[in-house]
Formats: C-alpha cells, sequence, structure tokens
C-alpha cells in the first residue's frame, strides 16, 4: 500500500532509542531537554516545551491565552484539535472560510474583528505546510490587539520570506506535532513554542500537574499552584526526535521534490494542484482538487479504485463545523463557499520522503486512468 505519508525510521534512529532505553533516563531526563534546545534553535524561537503530542499542545497553549468566554477565529479545515482546544479552554470558535490555499482567510478574519469586539484570539493553522501571509498575520495582531496561536503542525521547516515556522514572530505561541505521518516523528508528541518568558514558564508548570518545585523547598516538598496535567514526553521519544530533526531539511528537500513533479505533471489538466510550490510550504500534504461534477467518477469511487490498486488518498479536511458535536453546538449554517467548495473537489495525494520515483509514478499514472475512465 502507498499510504499519503508516513514515518522514515533507519538504523541511526533506532540506536539513538536504544542508547536512551540503556540510559539512566526513561523520562524528564536531559533528552527532552536537548530536543526542546534543538527545536528552538531550528525554529529560531526563544523558548520551546516538548509535550506528549499536538492536542496536549494545543490544549496548554489555550489555558494560557484564552480567558472563559472569548470568541476566536479559526479554520473549518483542520484537524479536530485546534477547535477542540478553544473549547478545552472554555473560549468560543468563530469559524471564518478559507482562501485558496486552503489556509483561513485573513481578509475575512479583518472582517470579523471590525465588527465584534469580543473576539480576542485568532487561530491560524498553516495548512498542509503552507504559511499563512506573516505581514498580514502581524498587521492583524498589532492593529486589533489580538492574540496569535499559530497551528504550525504541517509546517515545521517553511518559511515565510525571513519568517521561519513556530518562530512566533507574529504570534504569541506556536504548536508542533511529530506524529509519524509529520516530516519528523516521536511516535507521538509535541511542542509549543513561544518569545514569551512568562508563557513559557506557565507552560512549564501545566504541563507537569501544576507542581512547582523550588530550591527553597525541602527535598521531598513540591507545590500544586494551578491545575495542570501530564503531558510530559519521554526521553526515549526525544532521543528519536533528536535523531530525526539532524535529517529534517532532507526530508523537507525531497517533498519538495515530489511536489513539484507533481506540479509539473498535473499543470494544464483536470487535476488542479491547491497552490504551485512557491517557496512557502514544507509540504505535509500535497492537495489536488478535480471538479467531479465533469466527471463520469465520483470522488468516493475514486478513492475505492485508487485503494483497490495499493494506493491511499485521504481526505484533509472534512469541514469542523459541520461535525455532529459542532452542530450541536449551533455551527453548521457559517457561510463558508469556498471550504464546501474545497471538501467537494480537493483530496491528498502520496508524499512522503521514502517515497520512490517510481512509487509517484504508479500513482500519476493510475490517478489519469480512473479520472479518464
Amino acid at each position: 500500500m502507498i499510504p499519503y505519508g508516513k514515518q522514515f525510521i533507519i538504523q541511526e534512529d533506532i540506536d539513538a532509542v536504544v542508547a536512551t532505553l540503556e540510559s539512566d533516563h526513561l523520562t524528564t531526563g536531559p533528552k527532552v531537554k536537548a530536543f526542546e534546545e534543538a527545536l528552538s534553535k531550528y525554529c529560531q524561537v526563544k523558548y520551546c516545551v516538548a509535550v506528549a503530542n499536538g492536542t496536549a499542545a494545543l490544549h496548554l497553549a489555550s489555558l494560557v491565552l484564552l480567558n472563559k468566554g472569548d470568541k476566536v477565529l479559526t479554520t473549518p479545515n483542520s484537524f479536530l484539535a485546534t477547535s477542540n482546544a478553544i473549547l478545552y479552554a472554555g473560549a468560543k470558535p468563530v469559524f471564518v472560510d478559507i482562501a485558496e490555499d486552503g489556509n483561513i482567510d485573513l481578509d475575512l478574519c479583518e472582517k470579523k474583528l471590525q465588527k465584534d469586539p469580543a473576539i480576542k484570539a485568532i487561530y491560524p493553522v498553516a495548512f498542509s505546510g503552507h504559511m499563512v501571509d506573516q505581514q498580514k498575520l502581524k498587521y492583524l495582531r498589532e492593529a486589533y490587539n489580538v492574540t496569535i496561536l499559530e497551528d504550525c503542525a504541517h509546517a515545521i521547516g517553511a518559511k515565510d520570506a525571513d519568517v521561519k515556522a513556530a518562530s512566533c514572530s507574529n504570534s504569541d505561541i506556536s504548536i508542533l506535532s511529530f506524529h509519524p505521518v509529520k516530516h519528523i516523528t516521536t511516535g507521538e508528541g509535541g511542542a509549543i513554542t513561544t518569545n514569551s518568558k512568562e508563557i513559557y514558564e506557565k507552560l512549564l508548570i501545566l504541563h507537569n500537574h501544576g507542581m512547582v518545585k523550588t530550591k527553597e523547598m525541602k527535598p521531598w516538598e513540591y507545590e500544586m499552584r494551578e491545575l495542570g496535567f501530564n503531558y510530559r514526553i519521554t526521553d526515549i521519544q526525544c532521543a528519536l526526535g533528536l535523531s530525526q530533526l539532524k535529517r529534517l531539511d532532507n526530508f523537507i528537500d525531497r517533498r519538495i521534490t515530489i511536489a513539484q513533479k507533481y506540479d509539473k505533471v498535473f499543470f494544464g489538466s483536470i487535476v488542479k494542484p491547491l497552490y504551485m510550490y512557491d517557496g512557502k510550504s514544507s509540504y505535509h500534504l500535497y492537495v489536488v482538487k478535480v471538479d467531479f461534477t465533469k466527471l463520469k467518477i465520483s470522488k468516493v469511487d475514486l478513492f475505492n479504485k485508487m485503494r483497490e490498486k495499493g494506493i491511499g488518498l485521504q481526505l484533509h479536511y472534512i469541514p469542523i463545523n459541520k461535525q455532529p458535536y459542532y452542530k450541536s453546538l449551533g455551527h453548521g449554517d457559517e457561510v463558508t463557499p469556498n471550504m464546501d467548495k474545497y471538501y467537494e473537489q480537493c483530496f491528498s495525494l502520496p508524499i512522503y520522503p521514502k517515497m520512490i520515483d517510481k512509487e509517484q509514478d504508479y500513482v500519476i499514472k493510475s490517478l489519469f486512468e480512473m479520472l479518464q475512465s
């Protein structure tokens, strides 16, 4: 089966994990700190807290940034965790339509900010690895005094001009994910980045049960000062992450090469890339759109027939506001024509560093065969 994405593990990664298994520290040890420091350096940000997964990162970030009742602009085109984290903090997601590249439409965000002073934050997602317009984001943050959380789960290594994903150049917090289909993996795992020392110190407490231990305390003492969580990551995971991080730029180069080949083959065809390579994306996903109303085959049939050929297409994503739980909260009737069209036409093709040319050629050949049948 050729999946839409998968991890790339080599012997060096295995050796790094084994070495940690044979060490004195399996969790909350030196590899965690080393991984956090390496991520900070790579993302060009001051502080980093590694956590159990990307959802934990979103949850903690939301607890730090939001107050109960705050309205938060976010996208319907993401995994459920992005908007769920807003709910976890007792705040209210406000779904905004997407632009042509699949990211939240920041111009529409501004229109909503102009009309509703109860909007306190924006949660843009760098969908598929393609960063949102950083100049526009900076303008909105300064002009409307809103808090910004950038969900960079898809986008480590991406850049918009001189702004690197998760650098928090124009945001208060960014989050990362290290699930196996992402650019690098720790099995499960995530991270929160920020340039605020105050936010960083709050995150350190919240991700470790809300506990604080100071030099002035007795050897056995600790104080629980917040209602925190066990969202710690292990040294075993961070050993893998450190090993993977050494090859991240190579992984991204390979993803870009695959994307550019897709771009070239699909140019002028019935298969339209969601966006052409523009230097801004690190390509967690390669998304295309097809107008199925002009074809004999349906989207469902395409997925099934490609699976029969051993090729796993995927849909990223079902509109969050249309999910039953969100509809029960009163969502679902938002005017989102771009998202509606996206859901009808778009799907993700296989892209991962270990993908060989022969596999990509087979995906392309099979896709055209099915669409032209």
